[in-house]
């Protein structure tokens, strides 16, 4: 983890007495989340087999509140506990009918672990109606987001700054220099796909090793233009591979009957730093994308970044009834790129589903969803949701490939009773792609949450 600095730590232990129980310790909090989680996918025309594996997931989250005088010093923490439940065979052994992947950490042996844990610490400081933070952090931002789909939450270590002194104005900047993934204990500097996995034989830089960066920088504002308009632009730069700039604007309109949603998204990123220059890229510096077959100018620029991507998403909502439609359209040699560090990143995109993110160079996506809540006919806690996703013109050797993804989730809280608040989830999805392996998912969670504080 990364360190706290020794001077928040040093006002925390100095506060006084009447103060520190007025603040820190009268306005605490702790929650205690339960997951349990089964997962099962049929990689179709995989070598891997099937993947099917149930864990329990515990996470302890503790939230101080402020010391009271200009400065207000806080401290919070978060625990993580996996535990194996059943989980079959061994990545890597030939012929087998299951084998381990999404949810464990993996021995040298290839077998999964029975349980791993992480406790993460941060330091926090509140002046006015500003914060900043230092230690572990959970980003949800449009440049970097955190993982939460599996057992336990992805996590970074680093530092963050919102700034709140304007009304209707947030600015947050920061740095986060490690990943923590969702099904592991250790920390991982950080990276991009293309750069931190073994290279392919015959590939120009199949001799380089996996790289990495340590220093991901954000900044960004949030700017609520009026009541129903709200724009946002955002900057992230991962040291020695690029720097991506992001312009957002969200929108809501009521309509004589119903409202009407629209998400706007552009994305513009380039290489920056040693993934900028041939000899970089040539120590392995590099993105994953279509960059020709080498026997042109297009060859020079073999691995990297150059991507824009643009979508639009509007949705119209009457009731317990919602209506989506989309399009995204991604330009450039490279894939969409966001740091897929810890292994496993969420990106950004209206596209990124429970499968696929459709995120490959020239990738163009339609898709439609429907949810709907069951609480006008008499079933509240119940709801239901199903989306279709259609990509084409992916580029590649083969030439112009196409893939699709269906995804069905129902949802059901208890409203009442002494379990209530207990939550059962089944999500559903199909892939059928020409660009990677055909996969059937189920994911079945039940959730509870305890609070103690």
């Amino acid at each position: 983890m990364h360190p706290i600095p020794r001077s928040i730590l040093l006002a925390l232990a100095m506060g006084s007495g009447p103060a520190l129980a007025a603040g820190f310790l009268d306005d605490s909090q702790a929650n205690l989340a339960l997951r349990n989680f089964y997962f099962n996918q049929d990689n179709r025309e995989g070598r891997s087999g099937e993947t099917e594996e149930w864990g329990q997931g515990l996470r302890l989250d503790y939230q101080s509140g402020f010391t009271q005088g200009t400065f207000g010093f806080g401290l919070d923490a978060i625990g993580l506990l996996g535990l194996r439940l059943d989980s079959g065979g061994r990545a890597g052994k030939p012929g087998q009918s299951r084998t381990p992947s999404a949810l464990f950490p993996l021995e040298h042996d290839g077998s999964p672990r029975d349980e791993y844990s992480s406790l993460g610490l941060t330091a926090k400081v509140r002046y006015s109606a500003s914060e900043a933070r230092f230690g572990t952090l959970i980003p949800r931002l449009p440049v970097i987001k955190a993982n939460d789909g599996r057992l336990l939450p992805q996590t970074f270590e680093g530092a963050q700054l919102t700034v709140r002194e304007v009304e209707d104005l947030t600015l947050l900047a920061g740095r986060l220099r490690k990943a923590k993934g969702r099904s592991q204990s250790h920390r991982d500097d950080l990276s991009i796909n293309g750069a931190n996995s073994p290279r392919k034989a015959g590939d120009a830089v199949s001799a380089a090793p996996a790289r990495h960066s340590d220093a991901f920088d954000f900044f960004g504002l949030d700017y609520q233009l009026t009541r129903q308009l709200q724009a946002q632009y955002y900057l992230g730069q991962l040291e020695d591979f690029y720097r991506q700039h992001f312009l957002g604007l969200n929108h809501a309109q009521g309509l004589p009957l119903g409202t009407l949603k629209t998400d706007l998204r552009y994305f513009h990123t380039r290489a920056l730093g040693k993934n900028a220059s041939r000899s970089g890229r040539a120590e392995g510096y590099t993105a994953a994308g279509y960059y020709g077959d080498g026997n042109d100018d297009s060859g020079r620029h073999r691995g990297e970044v150059d991507n824009r991507t643009w979508s639009a998403l509007v949705t119209w909502s009457q009731g317990p009834h919602a209506l989506s439609g989309g399009y995204q359209r991604l330009s450039g040699r490279s894939n969409f790129i966001q740091p897929n560090q810890g292994n496993g990143g969420d990106l950004y995109l209206i596209t990124d589903r429970q499968l696929n993110s459709f995120a490959r160079a020239g990738e163009r996506t339609w898709l439609t969803q429907y949810s709907l809540d069951f609480a006008p006919w008499g079933l509240p806690g119940l709801s239901s949701s199903v989306a279709y996703l259609k990509g084409s013109e992916i580029r590649s050797e083969r030439g112009r490939l196409k893939e699709w993804e269906r995804d069905f989730t129902l949802a059901y809280v208890l409203q009442s009773g002494p379990a209530k608040g207990l939550g059962i989830t089944w999500r559903n999805a199909s892939l059928r792609s020409q660009a990677s392996t055909d996969a059937d998912q189920n994911r079945l969670f039940l959730t509870y949450s305890l609070p103690l504080l």
